[in-house]
């Protein structure tokens, strides 16, 4: 197809849920997208994170090839080994438990929100998220998310959710009720604006749920696979959650989500509960099993803590520079850079200079880049931002 004609198509035949920048992507290979024209973009943003490991990294690859022709799909009433060997390394990777299988992170906020109102036996249902939270587009996940503009037009709203300011601990006590059976939030949130959690918080949080016997539920579909510097977030915090939701980098670019249960918790869910017909197939597994294999074996860990660091250090010389970047804040390499203006300008300049960034809350600019990055990309980027940065300054004088 031609140009014109995929965008014809996309107008015709597409819903418009989507605002979406006019560029046709046909090829990806680490942190590079190749657009139809063959104009290439280095890519600071991935997917919202989904590629953590760059695009068609090649163990995940070779993971997807070697499946491919054996077995694709096999549903949940039987068995395979794929599912067995990606549960054992998750476990192994976070905490004593089980896993349940889904498609994304929705899915996964959805069956931790069912496990927990399980749990609470029908006399305690309500569970507290945090102000500016993103939990998932489903409408149980789309109630946990406490940002109205993405609750507008949805009503009514799953009953039984709280909401309260993030990091506030006291905002947090006085919320609690007798009906309280969960607590559930980002440690960093990402389309809130890249808050992290403080460390005290977290670990009052983990003090209250274990004195009320409330689960403590983590979502790490952002966080999780490397994001941080650290293979799941709650490893900053020396705090372990009853539950933890991943997704997006989990597949290595393909579909996948995961609800981890710690042991105690484990059995809450029966036999015919909740079910998710394409979770964990064999070849979605594969491409997992081969993200985790890229992580470990290219020390991808290690790169991310040194390249945060590095990537921090730049942006905030950069705001020394610019009076219009208040803030720069994250963990690992998950950056935030809060701007007095609007962000979207600048957003729109980067990419027309190739680079992918993001754009949240109207002010915050998002660096997100896959787990590999080199300081000869990091200063590329950075060297895209400010030209960037001085022509939309410029267009709006």
């Amino acid at each position: 197809m031609k140009k014109n004609d995929i965008f014809e198509s996309y107008n015709k035949y597409i819903l418009s849920t989507y605002t979406r920048t006019p560029a046709i992507f046909v090829k990806g290979k680490g942190m590079t997208l190749t657009d139809i024209n063959g104009k290439k973009y280095l890519d600071f943003f991935p997917g919202w994170g989904v590629n953590n490991v760059g695009h068609c990294h090649p163990k995940v690859m070779a993971g997807v090839r070697d499946q491919i022709g054996k077995l694709i799909f096999v549903p949940n009433n039987f068995y395979h080994p794929n599912q067995a060997k990606l549960a054992k390394e998750i476990i192994r990777s976070s905490f004593p438990g089980k896993v349940f299988f889904c498609n994304s992170g929705a899915e996964g906020c959805e069956a931790a929100i069912k496990l927990a109102r399980a749990y609470g036996q029908n006399e305690r249902y309500e569970i507290i998220t945090m102000s500016n939270s993103f939990h998932g587009r489903t409408m149980g996940a789309l109630t946990a998310t406490a940002q109205g503009k993405y609750q507008k037009g949805f009503s009514p709203l799953v009953q039984g959710f709280s909401y309260v300011p993030f990091n506030d601990i006291e905002a947090l006590k006085t919320a609690l009720t007798e009906k309280t059976i969960a607590i559930m939030f980002e440690l960093v949130q990402g389309e809130g604006g890249i808050h992290v959690a403080s460390q005290d918080y977290v670990k009052e949080i983990r003090k209250i749920c274990d004195e009320k016997n409330i689960l403590l539920i983590f979502d790490e579909v952002q966080t999780g696979m490397g994001r941080t510097g650290e293979i799941f977030a709650f490893k900053h915090y020396s705090v372990i959650p009853d539950l933890m939701v991943l997704a997006k980098a989990l597949g290595g670019g393909l579909p996948i989500g995961a609800l981890v249960v710690k042991e105690k918790f484990a059995d809450t869910l029966k036999p015919g509960m909740h079910a998710s017909t394409f979770g964990g197939s064999p070849l979605i597994c594969k491409a997992a099993l081969g993200a985790f294999k890229a992580i470990e074996k290219d020390h991808m860990l290690q790169n991310a803590k040194k390249m945060g660091i590095y990537i921090m250090e730049k942006l905030k010389t950069l705001q020394v520079k610019y009076s219009c970047i208040k803030t720069v804040r994250g963990l690992g390499l998950m950056i935030g850079i809060e701007l007095s203006i609007e962000g979207k300008p600048i957003y729109e300049e980067c990419f027309k200079n190739g680079l992918i960034i993001n754009c949240t809350q109207g002010n915050i600019l998002r660096f997100m880049p896959a787990l590999t990055v080199t300081k000869k990309q990091a200063d590329k980027a950075i060297y895209i931002l400010e030209k960037s940065l001085q022509n939309a300054l410029e267009k709006s004088q």
